[in-house]
Order: structure tokens, then C-alpha cells, then sequence
């Protein structure tokens, strides 16, 4: 369990203005650190979203510590919602503080929902260690010219999505090549309600044999 003194609440400088982040470090020797990206901004989606927060508590139990934030219009953040090119200038930025913050440590990217459609297009301009992306929204949001990272790559998807087509997810993430590790988990909706459990061991099973 993580100590209070541990979280760290703090303003990031974003192209847009400040940028609300939270820091939780469980102070382990580690090469990695996390950046998290939350989902749609416009239908409610913070850096507090429970999917988002159990993600970060997988990584910090192996002992990496992680950069949450919200995005532009977001919570304290400054700025408006700019349909994904904004925000992926946001995860950039906030990258780039945890660049200074550990700087001899490798950048895992994890987002859900809207913020896997960052987490993948900011892993086009930084080539991560590990790239997590949890029920992409490929439906709405343009995905077809975003390369396959040379990282290896966790795609998470529940069966039951009624927000993301899970049938989509999957055909879409077994055309690409090279082929990203699919998790399916039957009988998931979106938002993982009564299995965030389930998530958070298949991102540690992930990461330790990634």
C-alpha cells in the first residue's frame, strides 16, 4: 500500500497552459516510469477514472512509478478539448517532464478509450518501452495511418463493450503486423465494472514478461 507522503499533486506546463498531474513513485529501483492517458474528455472521462487509476496501481505494485494528468479543459488543466491533436500535444509535454524528472528511465505509455487513441499516436513521436491501450476507439477516431510501434504492445479488450465494438477492436488489432498482444475478456463492458481486478494482473503478467 502506498504511503500518502508518496503522491506528489503538481501543474505541468502544456502547450495550452497548466496542466493538473499527479505523481505516485513507490520509490523501488526501477528503469521504467509511466505516463497515463484518460478517456474522452467531453463525456466525463479525468485522470481519477477508475479503469485509468487501477492501471497505475498495477504498474506501482512492480515498482514503477507513474504520471497521471488531465487533459486541456480537464479539471484544473488549462485550455479546450481539441479533438485529439491538442491532447496528444498535452501527453507530450507531460513525457517530457517525466523525461527530466527520470532521465535515465524508459517511457512506458498506457491510456484508455480516447486516451489509447494518444497513447498510440504519442508513441508514433516517442518510442516507448511499452505501449498499453485499453478498448481503442477505432470506430471514432482515425486510426489508419498510425504505425505499429516497435515496442511490445498490450491491447485490452472486453467482449461486452456496448461503447467500442469489440469485433472491431479485434479484427483490427489481428490485421496488424507486427501483431500487438490481444487480451479478450468475456463478458467486460467498457468500463471493466466488477473485473478491474482481472485488469489489473493481465498489465502486471504484461509488463514483467514485456
Amino acid at each position: 500500500m502506498m504511503s500518502e507522503s508518496s503522491v506528489e499533486r503538481l501543474s505541468i506546463e502544456g502547450p495550452a497552459g497548466p496542466l493538473e498531474a499527479v505523481v505516485e513513485d513507490p520509490g523501488m529501483q526501477e528503469t521504467r516510469y509511466a505516463l497515463l492517458c484518460h478517456p474522452h474528455p467531453l463525456y466525463g472521462g479525468t485522470m481519477e477514472n477508475k479503469v485509468v487509476t487501477t492501471v497505475g496501481r498495477a504498474l506501482r505494485d512492480i515498482g514503477i512509478p507513474t504520471l497521471r494528468f488531465n487533459f486541456r479543459g480537464v479539471g484544473r488543466s488549462a485550455g479546450t478539448f481539441d479533438a485529439g491533436d491538442g491532447e496528444v500535444a498535452d501527453a507530450e509535454s507531460v513525457a517530457s517532464w517525466g523525461a527530466v524528472r527520470w532521465p535515465v528511465r524508459r517511457l512506458i505509455i498506457a491510456g484508455f478509450s480516447f486516451g489509447a487513441f494518444v497513447a498510440l499516436r504519442l508513441s508514433q513521436r516517442r518510442l516507448p518501452a511499452h505501449l498499453i491501450t485499453i478498448a481503442p476507439p477505432i470506430e471514432r477516431f482515425d486510426f489508419s495511418d498510425l504505425a505499429v510501434p516497435a515496442c511490445p504492445w498490450l491491447i485490452v479488450q472486453g467482449d461486452a463493450d456496448e461503447v467500442v465494438d469489440p469485433q472491431s477492436v479485434i479484427g483490427w488489432a489481428k490485421s496488424l503486423q507486427p501483431a500487438p498482444h490481444l487480451e479478450v475478456l468475456p463478458g467486460v463492458g467498457h468500463f471493466f465494472h466488477g473485473r478491474l481486478q482481472d485488469l489489473r494482473q493481465i498489465i502486471i503478467d504484461a509488463i514483467r514478461s514485456g
